[in-house]
């Protein structure tokens, strides 16, 4: 938690070191995630899962259910029950995903903040991988084939649970199951995403940057106030905790954000939107590419390889606006791309419009 909050006082962060936790979540709501159809919801709605926040607790705030919780929470159960809305799965409950971003998933999360006494037993993780949109009856069909990812596994309650994930195939749709019953607060899918490239190729110039397309950030100079993640997002921000911004320097260097296309492609112009940054703005961008197909270009790692191109140069930018630039004719292809800011500052999104080489 960013500020001390009482109801957190003893929360254990289990997956804190996992390095799978800096990768985009692919069930993400602002992708266009969603939990398609869950066995019960008795108590907390399955919706809550793929709320972007973290879960808040309000002490004694009771509906005609109990109390109310956010997360996802079903009744007891016990044992086989002929007058529960899904009797064949009356030895556990679960919940039917759906992934913003079809992807290879690196880890899960499974948190259960809040729930002490009401949290599952066990939790499981199964994906499988449908084209087009699915419901849940197609899902629920005998003939899907669900590919295990996390066996049925114990869980702590107000916890941060975390599953490293080994299977690296492309995955559309997850089962989450619990064991009995009890309550999730929140899911996370942590991996790389990766849209279908006939779509990608038919949409001709589209932004290679963007998450929502496969792009993804490396590595950052900085995240203190916020993941440079935001920068890559669907839609413009709403407020300044929407975007990437960094720490006041009190040096001479610069900060700076490393993505990865989602393919070699060619920019053709680009956007370096300052939205909700009034007083704390980014003074200067300067935006540079990489080809990493290139075997004299070196590792796009290193800010000094000999394979970084200019294709913005050191420009003056503006509060809280959008700075559009049409780059010049021959612009060479790129795998990679840095933003560099200059000295310091926020950037709430960085376009970059292009088309696949």
């Amino acid at each position: 938690m960013t500020t001390y909050d009482p109801a957190y006082a003893d929360y254990q962060d289990l997956a804190a070191d996992a390095p799978y936790r800096r990768l985009p979540d692919l069930a993400d709501r602002r992708l266009g995630a969603a939990v398609l159809a869950a066995s019960d919801e008795f108590f907390a709605e399955r919706e809550n899962l793929l709320r972007p926040e973290a879960a808040v607790f309000r002490p004694h705030t009771f509906g005609p259910k109990g109390q109310l919780m956010d997360g996802w929470e079903t009744r007891r159960r016990r044992g086989a029950d002929t007058a529960h809305p899904h009797p064949t799965a009356a030895d556990h409950d679960w919940a039917l995903i759906r992934l913003g971003l079809p992807g290879s998933i690196h880890g899960i999360v499974v948190d259960t903040a809040h729930f002490r006494g009401n949290y599952p037993q066990r939790i499981g993780v199964e994906a499988a991988e449908l084209p087009g949109q699915p419901g849940p009856r197609e899902l629920l069909d005998p003939g899907v084939r669900w590919q295990r990812l996390v066996p049925p596994t114990a869980v702590e309650g107000h916890a941060t649970n975390g599953f490293a994930v080994e299977d690296r195939r492309r995955f559309t749709h997850l089962r989450l199951t619990q064991f009995p019953d009890g309550g999730i607060a929140r899911l996370r899918v942590h991996g790389t995403g990766l849209p279908d490239p006939a779509w990608l190729a038919a949409l001709g110039t589209f932004d290679l940057a963007a998450l929502e397309h496969g792009g993804s950030v490396e590595d950052a100079s900085d995240r203190f106030f916020s993941p440079p993640l935001n920068l890559i997002l669907p839609g413009r921000s709403r407020e300044m905790g929407e975007g990437w911004e960094n720490r006041r320097r009190r040096d001479q260097g610069h900060d700076w954000v490393r993505l990865r296309l989602a393919g070699r492609g060619v920019i053709r112009a680009l956007e370096v939107d300052t939205g909700n940054y009034l007083g704390n703005a980014a003074g200067w961008a300067a935006v540079l590419g990489f080809d990493a197909t290139d075997p004299r270009a070196g590792d796009p790692a290193d800010p000094t390889a000999p394979g970084w191109f200019e294709l913005l140069p050191r420009t003056g930018l503006r509060p809280d606006a959008v700075h559009r630039f049409v780059l010049g004719a021959g612009t060479r292809p790129a795998t990679h791309a840095r933003i560099d800011v200059f000295p310091d500052g926020g950037v709430a999104r960085l376009r970059l419009h292009g088309s696949l080489a």
